[in-house]
């Protein structure tokens, strides 16, 4: 009921995880990631304590192919299960169980993997890689996006379409950027209008948040608070409208 790409950006060492489904608020249960470590996405039948434990295991030094068997073999409902990961060094690995709901499967290549159930049938999975392979010159969030895209339009998941989400960790154990549609009649859509409204200005201020080299951040705004006022500026100059719905008051 579900489909999803995994990924590590060879460039930047960034992780990334996008998912799309017939299923309400899919980004709840599907991605795990921590920068550094690893990106591990459960979904079918979905078991959420495959992601936690596979980030546990990627840190203790557990390559992908060993976490596969040690996450398969401790749970009498593997059969049902679908799962799929990358490490910080760009390998991967994936399983997916023969009580998966048809059309089923997943497809691995260097440092990028992808897995789906309940498809409209193998080309979901075979256009979002192909698609994500021939985008390596863009930033790795339009790559997954496009790439979430071709699945859509190769048929995406079988029942239709109701939620989706992509999450980004650079080396930090946060998020950089995490956007859901929990409940939307177009999710891939509204991914790509949220991720444009973080290019206004959150994504400029991620830049100031703390992180574990600079436990202070950035303390001066001064040179991002510019940085948003001249993109503002250029976006009103040239007539295009805001991607947020915001209000603002009086």
């Amino acid at each position: 009921m579900t489909y999803s790409i995994v990924a590590r950006d060879p460039a930047t060492g960034h992780l990334g995880i996008a998912v799309a489904s017939r299923f309400f608020a899919v980004g709840g249960s599907v991605p795990f990631l921590k920068g550094r470590v690893g990106a591990i996405a459960t979904q079918a039948f979905v078991n959420p304590t495959f992601g936690p434990d596979a980030l546990r295991l990627l840190e203790a030094g557990a390559p992908p192919d060993a976490i596969v068997p040690i996450l398969r073999d401790r749970d009498n409902g593997h059969a049902n299960r679908q799962f799929h990961l990358v490490d910080a060094q760009g390998r991967n690995a994936a399983f997916t169980g023969d009580d998966c709901v048809d059309w089923c499967g997943h497809c691995v290549a260097d440092g990028v993997s992808v897995a789906g159930n309940m498809l409209e049938g193998p080309a979901v999975i075979d256009d979002t890689l192909a698609t994500y392979q021939a985008a390596m010159d863009r930033p790795l969030i339009e790559r997954l996006l496009v790439a979430m895209q071709a699945g859509e339009d190769a048929g995406g998941d079988k029942r239709g379409k109701q939620s989706a989400c992509l999450v980004v960790c650079r080396d930090q154990d946060y998020a950089w950027l995490d956007i859901r549609a929990d409940d939307h009649a177009d999710p891939l859509e509204e991914l790509r209008r949220l991720y444009a409204v973080a290019q206004e200005r959150f994504l400029h201020l991620a830049e100031t948040m703390p992180t574990r080299e600079n436990p202070h951040g950035m303390m001066d705004r001064r040179p991002i608070d510019a940085t948003i006022e001249r993109l503002e500026a250029e976006r009103v100059a040239a007539g295009r409208p805001t991607a947020s719905h915001m209000v603002n008051k009086g």
